[in-house]
């Protein structure tokens, strides 16, 4: 019978000195610039020809430009507010207003 630091005894044999036992092996070294040639062409296959997606600010994403807007904590906190009382995000209300405000101004625009 063996001890196995346990309440009751276990009927299987003591490791060897050689035997790793369940211990994980060191696995071999992967190389790390090696490409993925599968998944490379799965990506290329998902991504538009010619029209390169981003979310960068300033930079193309799809058939948009991405801009970045930077507002005051009390005009943060106001947006909010605004968009939680009609029910919508404030990115959505900041979206909707900037739409609103380029159809007035090219309305102003005298006519050619």
């Amino acid at each position: 019978m063996l001890f196995t630091g346990r309440s009751r005894p276990s009927g299987k044999p003591a490791v060897e000195a050689g035997d790793p036992g369940r211990h994980r092996t060191e696995a071999a070294p992967v190389e790390e610039n090696v490409p993925d040639h599968e998944l490379e062409s799965y990506l290329a296959a998902l991504s538009p020809e010619g029209d390169p997606e981003t979310s960068g600010a300033g930079r193309r994403f799809g058939g948009s430009q991405v801009y970045q807007l930077r507002l005051s904590l009390m005009a943060n906190e106001q947006l909010r507010e605004i968009a939680a009382y009609n029910q919508t995000s404030p990115l959505a209300l900041a979206q909707e207003w900037v739409m609103q405000r380029l159809e007035w101004e090219a309305q102003q625009l005298p006519r050619r």
